[in-house]
């Protein structure tokens, strides 16, 4: 229950980035599931749907012309272009679930993080690591869906990701076995934010009652 300083207080903007491998969605899932306090942000693109992807619910599916219209409009949060393809985050829902307190999971890539942390500077950037380059490789070979070339790029890629670390706020090294104590230690994030005098104005006529 909002009482006191947090009363009508808003949720907080989380980036989540992290290299392949790292477990960031694992533990986005173990987020989601724990309680009504996160919501994680549907990002909209250009690609046709995966097998057994829906519309609204993995992703919002786009035409290029209905995305580069979105962008025009200024109706995205951050967007990107990989492989030909577009990928952003459409701004009315997230700004919609702040407003209701929740706290906004952003699931995206640095190049997306650091555009959000320019245009929302009170947002929280988190990057989820694996302990290692070398169970970072074990994960992406174990898990047996990306290509010999897939491998080596997203390890490569591992490289450029890591080199930022310095523009994020948090790092959490996503341990195996232990995703959830690794979910624990984002929770205890929010918990630290949320009481953040910066995040509590006005402390002094509020608990006076002025």
């Amino acid at each position: 229950m909002e009482t006191g300083f947090f009363k009508n207080k808003k949720g907080l903007l989380f980036v989540v980035s992290g290299p392949a491998g790292s477990g960031k969605g694992t533990i986005m899932k173990m987020l989601m599931e724990n309680g009504n306090d996160y919501a994680l942000s549907v990002s909209a693109t250009t690609r046709a749907p995966g097998l057994n992807e829906r519309d609204g619910v993995e992703y919002h599916f786009k035409t290029r012309e209905q995305f580069e219209s979105m962008i025009a409009n200024g109706e995205l949060l951050e967007y990107a272009e990989y492989v030909g393809n577009y990928y952003g985050t459409p701004k009315a829902p997230a700004l919609e679930v702040l407003g209701t307190g929740k706290h906004l999971l952003l699931e995206i890539d640095v190049v997306g993080g650091l555009q959000i942390k320019k245009a929302y500077p009170e947002a929280i950037l988190v990057m989820i690591v694996p302990p290692g380059a070398a169970e970072q490789e074990r994960r992406l070979r174990d898990r047996g869906r990306d290509s010999e070339e897939s491998i080596l790029r997203r390890l490569e890629r591992a490289k450029d990701e890591l080199k930022q670390i310095e523009l994020y706020d948090y790092i959490l090294v996503n341990e195996t076995g232990k995703a959830e104590e690794t979910a624990n230690a984002f929770r205890a994030i929010t918990a630290a934010e949320m009481n953040a005098v910066a995040r509590t104005p006005d402390v002094y006529n509020t608990f006076f009652g002025k």
